[in-house]
């Protein structure tokens, strides 16, 4: 028997009035959810054991260069406008566990700069893997951000290969200013591979010990660091450095020119670090040496010792101070700067030559920056070479010399 349109009817309008029931119940238990969820996420963001940063900093440079830089064009005026940095970052905490992601990006490329990942030990004792800095020298290790030159010395750019992959200890020590630090790398730097002839893996043994009396505006710091660095077999790279200008056609540091590269067994370098601040005023000094171990051992560069150093002093006009921080063993820039000058000027040489080949570049650096704020920085640089050496000739023929004005704006998000 079919049933009637009332009854159809009322059929329909229950199933409506249940199918509603159940819905209103469904929303309400979701909306619970969200709250639920939502408290969570601001426990989180509150929580002294979860800690969660963005950032990055942008770095646009314009250099003018001539003479000894511009050498393949007979000395003439040379010039550019570029992005130096572009780099963005994340890190966390929890706990005694951090982490720190470092991207930079040109057109078309994304690199990972750094990538690590630390344990802190609550004796002070710190333990980091990933890709990582390798702790040497002083000039090197302080962040581009807070140096006071637009390019770093000769020193710190032949010397350290910055970024590698590997595991590291340090420890700094309050009541005996005592810091150390050591961590074993991969060694694909400086011409090396990461691997020997036969894909062994090669390594780079790196220690660092500083001593430091610090208070504010009242910083003595004095360092000694030295690696140890299996090359496989690979040629030593020819150009240690650009001589501090840079996007120039002609890299000033050169040991090959004139004559050849060399295949090594393995290279040694050591550095000694010395610096010293007076409430505005910062004075750094840094000497190091590498010493080649050659597969031929009769090639004319075994046992060859290159060497050099830099000399700087930084002063704020208004009365600023760099912050020396101890844990690092490196300075940074004011805290909290703003519209304020500083001045710099540095010395840099590095010997590179040998009987038969290479150069010595001498290097002068005067400066200034203005802090707008924080993270407003201009600067100018204005940098003279000297070239010299037995291949010097081969590289810059009559250009011994060299000027470069480089300024850069600086922004830090």
């Amino acid at each position: 028997m079919k049933a009637s349109n009332t009854q159809l009817a009322l059929a329909v309008a229950a199933a409506l009035a249940s199918t509603s029931a159940f819905a209103q119940s469904d929303t309400e238990q979701l909306q619970q959810q969200l709250d639920a969820l939502q408290k969570e996420v601001d426990s989180l963001k509150t929580s002294s054991g979860f800690n969660l940063e963005f950032g990055g900093r942008v770095q646009l440079d314009y250099n003018y260069f001539d003479g000894a830089y511009n050498a393949d064009n007979d000395g003439a005026g040379g010039s550019d406008f570029f992005p130096r940095r572009i780099r963005t970052y994340v890190e966390s905490e929890h706990g005694n566990w951090d982490h720190k992601l470092l991207l930079e990006f040109s057109e078309g490329s994304a690199e990972i700069v750094l990538a690590r990942v630390r344990y802190a030990f609550d004796n002070g004792l710190k333990v980091k893997a990933g890709k990582i800095r390798e702790d040497m020298s002083l000039n090197a290790l302080t962040s581009s951000k807070h140096i006071n030159t637009i390019e770093r010395s000769t020193l710190a750019n032949t010397f350290s290969p910055f970024f590698r992959w590997g595991i590291s200890a340090y420890q700094y020590f309050k009541d005996s200013g005592l810091r150390y630090a050591v961590g074993v790398y991969k060694n694909d730097a400086f011409g090396a591979s990461g691997h020997d002839e036969n894909d062994k893996l090669t390594l780079a043994v790196t220690g660092r010990l500083t001593w430091s009396s610090a208070a504010p505006g009242d910083v003595i710091h004095l360092g000694a660091w030295h690696s140890y660095r299996d090359m496989g077999g690979n040629d030593l790279s020819a150009r240690f450095a650009r001589g501090e200008v840079r996007e120039t056609n002609v890299r000033l540091v050169d040991y090959a020119v004139g004559g050849e590269t060399a295949a090594l067994n393995s290279m040694s370098q050591s550095g000694l670090e010395f610096a010293y601040q007076a409430n505005a005023f910062t004075l750094e000094a840094e000497y190091a040496s590498r010493y080649l171990d050659t597969v031929d051992s009769s090639n004319e560069l075994d046992g060859e010792r290159f060497d050099g150093f830099h000399v700087s002093a930084s002063y704020f006009l208004g009365g600023e101070q760099r912050r020396y921080k101890a844990g690092s063993a490196l300075f940074v820039q004011p805290k909290g700067i703003k519209d304020a000058w500083e001045l710099v000027a540095r010395v840099s040489q590095m010997n590179a030559s040998s009987k038969q080949q290479g150069t010595d570049v001498t290097t002068y650096t005067l400066g200034t920056s203005y802090y707008l704020s924080s993270d407003i920085k201009f600067m100018g640089n204005l940098i003279y070479s000297d070239v010299d050496g037995a291949g010097a000739f081969t590289l810059v023929g009559d250009e011994d010399s060299g000027m470069g004005i480089s300024a850069r704006m600086q922004y830090l998000f």
